[in-house]
């Protein structure tokens, strides 16, 4: 099986952003694939596709990228090793009751997604061969970015549907008519996970282009953000989701012709944050 995640380091001028990728990946290896009832179209649903490809050239740009290419239905980087509950885990915490946690118990639909719990042995494999190098590796390229450059710019690069999708039995109808989502959804748990000039230039970038933007709603920000958004200590993390009705035909799940436009945007806004990162003293 190939490796969980890939680093892709600068190809210009180094600067101190790294655009984290945590959804992109649909890989589900063999030996994570026994308890997964989850439908094929759920699995790639549910992922952020071809964000990786949007982002492509942000190490053109200076950027350094984390692409994880497991799939969430396997584990999900961007929630906490204390983010399962007894309903997916033997022994987990009674406490807490998690649909989309560490470990997905449903899909977005509202379908199972497990056959099974899984038993402590199956997590901390699934920890221990993903989770916890993917997130080795993101603390080493934050640290390396700060000892260089004095501060860090985390972009968690996320996409979600245009609309929210509606339990399972809900018709299309009543699918279309859920409240639209913003174009963009930056996640930044209140303004408290970076500075407000970085929170900004994302803000302005987008409604450069018409673009509607509605921040930390309905995605404040995971792990990443939570983590790593550090801003007292120079490290900044902003969750940043594109609706994929920007870029993406949602019932077929093939790229769009706008996909270019907005793949050279994410180039654009990467350039941005990584000339602001160096002008910038904390």
């Amino acid at each position: 099986m190939r490796p969980p995640f890939e680093r892709i380091d600068p190809t210009g001028p180094e600067t101190p952003v790294v655009v984290e990728i945590p959804h992109a990946g649909l890989d589900i290896a063999a030996p994570f694939l026994e308890p997964v009832i989850a439908p094929a179209r759920a699995i790639a649903r549910d992922a952020d596709l071809y964000v990786d490809a949007l982002y492509e050239d942000a190490p053109a740009e200076g950027a350094t990228m984390l692409v994880a290419h497991t799939s969430r239905y396997v584990i999900d980087v961007n929630r906490g090793e204390g983010d399962v509950d007894g309903d997916v885990v033997e022994g987990g915490r009674a406490d807490l009751r998690m649909h989309h946690g560490l470990v997905w118990r449903t899909t977005s639909d509202g379908e199972q997604a497990l056959a099974r719990r899984l038993t402590r042995g199956e997590l901390e494999e699934r920890l221990e061969l993903v989770w916890r190098p993917y997130h080795r590796e993101l603390a080493a390229i934050v640290e390396r970015k700060r000892a260089r450059f004095g501060i860090a710019v985390v972009l968690a690069a996320h996409s979600m549907p245009s609309v929210e999708r509606g339990r399972r039995g809900a018709s299309e109808a009543t699918a279309a008519a859920a409240a639209r989502r913003a174009d963009v959804v930056p996640g930044t748990r209140g303004r408290k996970s970076a500075a407000a000039r970085f929170i900004d230039v994302v803000d302005t970038h987008a409604k450069t282009l018409g673009w509607t933007v509605r921040h930390d709603e309905p995605y404040a920000g995971g792990f990443t953000t939570q983590h790593y958004g550090r801003p007292t200590e120079h490290v900044h993390a902003v969750q940043l989701e594109l609706s994929r009705s920007l870029y993406l035909d949602e019932a077929s799940l093939r790229p769009l012709p706008t996909f270019f436009g907005v793949r050279a945007w994410c180039r654009a806004l990467v350039g941005a944050l990584g000339r602001l990162a160096t002008s910038s003293t904390a």
